[in-house]
């Protein structure tokens, strides 16, 4: 039911909402009767005429299985729950499996930067292709993404990947994800990281091998060109360099 809200453009999509639905399922159960049981003891032990209230300590042993019984279920209840979620949380964020691409997703107030590795497929080479607040990916492919942030704390997330990663200043997180559907997707930033954090979003776009390729070629010459008009780091000043002269002989 949440995909007909929310896509699952991720492979993991739909086991982190499985997750969600066992908790969702877990918790209404034992709300609904926690309730019944409230309000049917409400209705059974009402005050009526001619019947005297009754003391009770909570110690008596055909109360106290009311309390133990349900107590013991909910402790399963929540092994379960907590069993679901470690195998999520490694699949997710403990598990690297092998990249098809590798990019890069810089967040600063109050954009996001993207860099694809262009046509050779390796990233921090010439040829990569530098956007902002437009991410395009092949479908089916597994991305390794490289996140950072350049002055505050921000919060990568894609509600259609299931994906939330907060990017911290000084520090360089490798994650990932497999995309799976084709389409248009939203990119947000989930932490409040100043004046411009609610405008602080960006596109992301799953394409098939042949748009995906039409338009690396569009960029790729324009990174291409850049790299061609960036001037070579000026060579090293040798002209502070001192020689020692051989001592000559005392005559």
């Amino acid at each position: 039911m949440i995909e007909n809200f929310v896509p699952r453009a991720s492979s993991y999509a739909a086991d982190t909402d499985n997750l969600f639905w066992l908790i969702t399922v877990i918790v209404g159960v034992w709300f609904i009767a926690a309730e019944a049981m409230f309000f049917w003891l409400i209705f059974r032990f009402r005050a009526r005429p001619g019947v005297p209230g009754q003391y009770i300590t909570g110690k008596e042993k055909h109360l106290k299985r009311w309390i133990n019984w349900p107590h013991s279920l909910i402790l399963i209840c929540d092994a379960i729950i907590i069993v679901g979620a470690i195998r999520v949380w490694v699949n997710v964020k403990q598990t690297l499996p092998p990249p098809d691409l590798r990019i890069r997703v810089t967040a600063q107030q109050w954009a996001w930067t993207f860099t694809d590795p262009g046509p050779d497929g390796v990233l921090d080479t010439p040829d990569d292709v530098r956007t902002t607040d437009e991410l395009h990916l092949l479908n089916g492919k597994t991305y390794h993404f490289l996140l950072e942030s350049k002055d505050v704390l921000h919060s990568f997330f894609v509600p259609a990947f299931r994906l939330k990663q907060d990017a911290i200043p000084g520090r360089l997180y490798t994650g990932w994800f497999r995309t799976q559907q084709l389409g248009n997707y939203d990119i947000l930033c989930a932490e409040i990281c100043g004046m411009g954090h609610g405008v602080m979003g960006a596109k992301l776009v799953v394409e098939n091998p042949q748009q995906h390729a039409a338009w690396l070629a569009a960029h790729a010459s324009d990174a291409a060109l850049a790299a061609m008009n960036t001037p070579p780091p000026p060579p090293a000043d040798t002209s502070k360099t001192t020689t020692t002269a051989p001592p000559t002989a005392a005559h």
